[in-house]
């Protein structure tokens, strides 16, 4: 009888009224603290995790473009590509090719032979 009672006054909750109700609330109070800052970081965790991912996403399709921009710049800067677009302003290659120019320096010349320029 004892053990139905127990259950009886246990769906009654009586244990919320009795005179160590204060303990019970207090422990009710933790533990309802407790779930809501459980639930307040799970968010934020979830936040973040969607952050990183559009970020990602972000960075994956901007490197793409990268390296679209990157083989066209490629494309643009080849010599045949450079003539077509040229040949249209009536600018064409050279046939002949181009010669290199040689500057000297003049030969420093030793101290014994700025001495004989003074004599």
């Amino acid at each position: 009888m004892a053990k139905e009672s127990s259950i009886y006054s246990l769906l009654k909750a009586k244990f919320l009224i009795d005179d160590d109700a204060l303990k019970t609330w207090k422990f009710i109070i933790y533990l309802f603290s407790l779930a809501m800052l459980m639930v307040y970081f799970n968010h934020n965790y979830d936040e973040k995790n969607y952050r990183i991912t559009s970020l990602t996403n972000e960075v994956k399709e901007l490197r793409s473009k990268f390296v679209d921009t990157r083989s066209e710049l490629m494309k643009l800067k080849m010599e045949s590509t450079v003539s077509k677009k040229m040949e249209a302003r009536q600018i064409v290659p050279s046939t002949v090719p181009p010669k290199k120019i040689v500057i000297r320096k003049p030969k420093e010349k030793s101290f014994i032979d700025k001495l004989k320029i003074w004599q």
